[in-house]
């Protein structure tokens, strides 16, 4: 191990670690259904202690084809698989709701799962269910993925089309950030189109997190955030995930290393400063093994997570150090900004 190796897992070791979106529940729903258990522990703890994680947001994501009829019952399928894992690996994991149950993982060299939604499709148009997933222990409102649902329309993976009649929150939406709000959840924009986005800014009264989303002055695509919606997030006290998707983080995506991550870290740093970026990986390489082989073998463009895999963040630390960044810059970046944002808006008890 060499001395940058070292310094970098120091740090990781004396830090909390947090990935502010992972498409988790999929994988758990789709393996429990086969009669898989412990999935988890076998297939993602060792990863999860390489990288030195400590807190992962696990997102509800509903696929096309389930949607409208069985997204509730989806989502409330993958609630149930997260609980059932954490049953049977209870030295492993731990449920996270509060900004003290993620000191709590730290302190019992746990990893922590909070719970997210990637668009409110569960939702259908029934505001009261949003306190039944509370209950449940979702704390997250990412208000769309890359479609349209009752709340708004998503962003696309495509060049900004200002001729394209897209629009921002419905009434439901500017309603459903309110009351989220008001409950003690935070509101997630990545996804979320740009008109949605400005609406969100317009009645926000807690800081905004975007989870999982990288800068669209590198890659010009709506699904990454503009310099002006990056001061807007910023200055409502919010954090930016980095995406470590190649076709978000770079230019020349098939050539995407940790370097272009980094360029995303800087554009924000030197934006709008050091407290308002974090990590979002959006690792989904676990995913394929669903895949059909021909599908993987004739997709047209290769996509891929730039790390791979949480087992690979000390590689992203050593980068950092080699680009000048201070223990305690990195510090914030793994894990310190989320936090702020969790103490001030999560509570430590029911809303009711």
């Amino acid at each position: 191990m060499n001395s940058l190796d070292k310094k970098a897992e120091e740090i990781l070791d004396e830090n909390i670690v947090i990935d502010a979106h992972f498409d988790l529940l999929m994988d758990l729903s789709a393996q429990r259904k086969l009669g898989f258990c412990k999935v988890m522990e076998k297939d993602h703890l060792e990863n999860f202690k390489k990288g030195k994680l400590n807190c992962v947001v696990s997102s509800i994501f509903i696929e096309n084809y389930m949607i409208p009829e069985l997204s509730l019952r989806e989502s409330l399928n993958q609630i149930s698989a997260l609980y059932q894992e954490i049953r049977e690996s209870p030295s492993y994991f731990m449920m996270c709701k509060t900004f003290e149950d993620v000191q709590k993982a730290k302190e019992e060299n746990k990893i922590g799962i909070f719970l997210s939604f990637e668009g409110v499709e569960p939702l259908y148009n029934d505001l009261n269910l949003l306190e039944i997933f509370y209950e449940l222990g979702v704390r997250f409102v990412g208000i769309t993925w890359s479609r349209r649902n009752y709340a708004a329309d998503g962003s696309r993976f495509s060049e900004p089309d200002p001729e394209k009649n897209s629009n921002g929150l419905s009434d439901f939406g500017f309603e459903l950030v309110k009351k989220a709000q008001k409950m003690g959840m935070i509101i997630d924009v990545s996804h979320l189109n740009d008109k949605g986005f400005w609406d969100v800014m317009k009645i926000t009264t807690q800081p905004i997190i975007a989870s999982h989303s990288d800068c669209r002055s590198i890659v010009n695509i709506e699904r990454n955030l503009t310099d002006e919606q990056i001061k807007a997030l910023a200055s409502t006290g919010g954090v930016i995930g980095i995406n470590a998707l190649n076709k978000f983080a770079s230019r020349m995506p098939e050539n995407a290393d940790v370097y272009d991550l980094v360029n995303n870290i800087d554009h924000i740093v030197n934006l709008v400063g050091i407290d308002f970026v974090g990590l979002g990986f959006d690792f989904c390489g676990h995913l394929r093994k669903f895949e059909p082989l021909i599908v993987t073998q004739n997709k047209v463009s290769r996509s891929f997570e730039i790390l791979e895999n949480h087992s690979n963040i000390p590689v992203l630390v050593e980068a950092l150090l080699e680009k000048g960044y201070s223990d305690k810059d990195i510090k914030k970046i793994l894990g310190e900004n989320f936090l702020r944002v969790y103490k001030q808006v999560l509570k430590n008890d029911s809303f009711l």
